[in-house]
């Protein structure tokens, strides 16, 4: 872009942290590197995007340009668990470019000369350039740093010189997708009806009973079924198994947990540690070199938390002195040793209410002031700030009941923070406080507190020594040597007493098998081309375990037959038969009383005081929207019929309902639908897209 060259000549620079940001927003994703397997010309096709042939040399360089990118913002080489995510950032990125460059040019949207400098030097910066180009100082965005680089860049190395064109074109896209998605978001629109229905619905509360009949309470061998009902369901049911290429298998697993000697070992170390941590010098440093933590050394404010293992432990902490160790969840070891206590720039929490006036006449400022003190009047009355506040806030606080945290003075608007630190007591303030945002009722929450805590932190790791290791990658090597087809692999695991786990219709694109992580090569090995039904494979290493695996079967993309998927549509038609025979003993009985006992061992009746309309599950029972819908369409007294839910039969009984009172003003409910309207569109259309461009992956081949 010529135009940038012009830009360069007056301002600049910091090259390495700009892509991550940008990359985050037009794909949503992270980033890895590439297969390093040698492919003949037939068979180097890794996918097709709108009927183009995506090879595995492009989509290479694409992974390659952001892996380029992570190791300029992180100033490291990706590790393997991030290169998965890189590589499906490049991916998404080859969607995107060939699914959008099509809407854009239709709908005539471009980015002009004037955009360009205005990203770069003007009132806009884009916010991947503000993030990362922070005076140390300040904690501010540092324009002379982009000078200095700008104009240093025709002099700059040919790879920053790429680098930054890269990063020219990120800018290009990124200004066009925005463009893009701020017309879908503002095509949707909410109606004041639609929003008093939403506030109805998360205001109307329900008294209710709840029968509730799980499947377990009619045994298996009472219900009886054929091929043919199988069929039927799968038949009626096609579109909840249709899926991608998908594999079967069986494996076994060898532990590589730590053992006795490897946990007396890291205690041993940990003791010690602890012991040179009392004395040492200088805290962070020694904290820093010896720790596993990801935080070895913090200061810790006035209103945030201490270490919960600490505080878990420990009372009273005083200065100077050390605590531990101590085992955590995790299963690490972890000591502390407080280093110092001072006193620093106070900090108070509070919670407000916001009325916003942003882009309003003094007239309209004037009736909003005016709803703004009838609300505090309410809340000074009845103390309920947090409703008032869910019920009136205008931002995102709302949600949280107008919750702002702990805040220092420097931290908010002059007004606000000079009104909240006013405060003598915790409490509702007594006057309205206009802002440039709007009119704020603040409640001080928790009085300033000045107490800053510096906490050195030495955790260790209980991990498999290299002997554990060892010794379970010898059984398992030796279980893969003898098990040469599916039947050995089944006799030697009963004859040494391993236990054979099942993994059905795996996707070809998954990285873990049930609850094991990051399996990504068992999963390549089983959906590799020269992989045939009953081969074993070789042992693979995983982060807890070795595993051997046995391939039970593998099909192609499309419509599944019985066969594939036999275990879940049986217990499908299991339940549905078992509701039927539920609801039949159920049936002419008069209270739930008489329900619960048909089954007395395995039904149950909650009692449900606050039900939502708004709801989809009910506390104690589970995913229940049919049931909480017929509840509520009944009158104060009534019975609903059983209800089959998926995960049982449910009897709802109406003991009372409370309406949601009328409140004068539902702009909240409003903007809040059009806001979650526009940002399902946004993600809606994006995936429209891509079904209409045929998006077909074959990446699971080589990655």
């Amino acid at each position: 872009m010529a135009l940038i060259k012009q830009i360069r000549q007056r301002t600049g620079l910091m090259i390495g942290v700009i892509a991550g940001g940008l990359i985050l927003f037009l794909l949503g994703g992270d980033l890895l590197s590439p297969n390093s397997s040698l492919l003949g010309a037939s068979q180097n096709i890794v996918g097709e995007i709108a009927g183009e042939d995506i090879t595995y040399e492009e989509y290479i360089k694409r992974v390659e340009e952001f892996k380029l990118a992570n190791q300029q913002r992180t100033g490291r080489v990706p590790s393997e668990v991030e290169m998965y995510s890189i590589r499906e950032q490049a991916w998404q990125a080859m969607i995107v470019e060939r699914v959008f460059r099509e809407e854009y040019e239709k709908l005539g949207l471009t980015i002009s000369d004037a955009e360009l400098v205005d990203m770069v030097q003007g009132k806009n910066i884009v916010p991947e350039l503000r993030q990362q180009l922070v005076n140390p100082q300040t904690g501010q965005f540092d324009k002379s740093q982009l000078v200095a680089f700008l104009q240093s860049l025709e002099t700059a190395d040919p790879a920053q010189q790429a680098y930054w064109n890269q990063q020219e074109q990120l800018f290009a896209d990124s200004r066009l997708r925005i463009k893009y998605d701020n017309m879908l978001a503002t095509s949707e629109f909410a109606t004041q009806a639609e929003a008093k229905e939403e506030y109805k619905a998360a205001n109307t509360i329900a008294d209710a009973s709840i029968l509730f009949v799980p499947f377990y309470a009619v045994a298996d061998d009472e219900v009886t079924f054929s091929d043919s009902d199988l069929q039927t369901y799968l038949t009626k049911n096609i579109s909840k198994f249709k899926s991608g290429n998908s594999a079967s298998i069986e494996y076994v697993t060898f532990s590589i947990q730590p053992s006795g000697i490897d946990s007396a070992e890291v205690i041993s170390q940990i003791q010690a540690l602890t012991e040179e941590l009392k004395t040492a010098e200088n805290d962070s440093l020694f904290a820093l070199r010896n720790s596993d933590g990801q935080a070895p050394f913090v200061t810790v404010r006035p209103g945030d938390v201490l270490p919960a293992n600490l505080t878990n432990n420990v009372t009273d902490i005083e200065a100077g002195q050390t605590y531990g160790p101590f085992i955590t969840a995790n299963s690490t070891y972890v000591s502390y040793k407080i280093s110092d206590q001072f006193e620093g720039t106070p900090r108070l929490r509070a919670s407000h209410i916001l009325f916003s006036t942003e882009g309003m006449d003094d007239a309209a400022k004037a009736a909003v002031k005016a709803q703004a003190e009838t609300v505090l009047a309410e809340v000074k009355a009845d103390g309920n700030f947090e409703v008032a506040a869910r019920q009136y806030g205008q931002d995102g606080t709302a949600q949280t009941g107008g919750d702002l945290g702990w805040f220092a003075k420097a931290d908010f608007v002059t007004e606000f923070a000079d009104a909240a630190y006013a405060a003598k007591a915790p409490g509702i303030l007594a006057n309205l406080v206009e802002t440039e945002y709007g009119y704020h009722i603040i409640k001080v929450t928790e009085m300033p507190k000045t107490t800053y805590t510096k906490v050195a932190t030495v955790e260790l790791e209980l991990v498999a020594s290299d002997a554990t290791r060892n010794e379970a990658f010898r059984n398992a090597d030796s279980f893969a040597a003898n098990a040469g087809n599916r039947n050995e692999f089944t006799e030697n695991a009963t004859t040494d007493n391993y236990r054979i786990l099942q993994a059905n219709n795996i996707d070809a694109g998954a990285r873990n098998i049930n609850n094991l992580q990051n399996a990504r090569e068992v999963i390549r090995w089983a959906f590799a081309d020269e992989t045939s039904t009953g081969e074993v494979s070789p042992v693979y290493e995983l982060d807890n375990a070795y595993v051997v695996a046995s391939l039970v079967s593998k099909r192609d993309e499309g419509d599944v037959e019985l066969a594939d998927v036999r275990a879940q549509v049986e217990a499908q038609v299991k339940n549905e038969k078992k509701a039927e025979i539920i609801k039949s003993k159920l049936a002419g009985k008069a209270s739930l009383e008489d329900m619960k006992a048909v089954y007395p061992d395995a039904a149950s009746v909650n009692e449900i005081p606050d039900l939502k309309l708004s709801a989809n599950v009910i506390p104690g029972v589970g995913f229940a929207p049919r049931a909480i819908g017929a509840l509520f369409g009944l009158n104060q007294g009534e019975l609903t019929q059983p209800i089959r839910e998926d995960v049982g039969v449910i009897v709802g009984k109406l003991n009372a309902l409370t309406p949601a009172a009328e409140i004068g003003d539902y702009s909240g409910y409003q903007g809040q639908l059009t806001q979650n309207a526009s940002q399902r569109t946004t993600y809606s259309v994006m995936m429209a897209l891509q079904d209409l461009a045929g998006v077909k992956d074959y990446r699971y081949k080589f990655f």
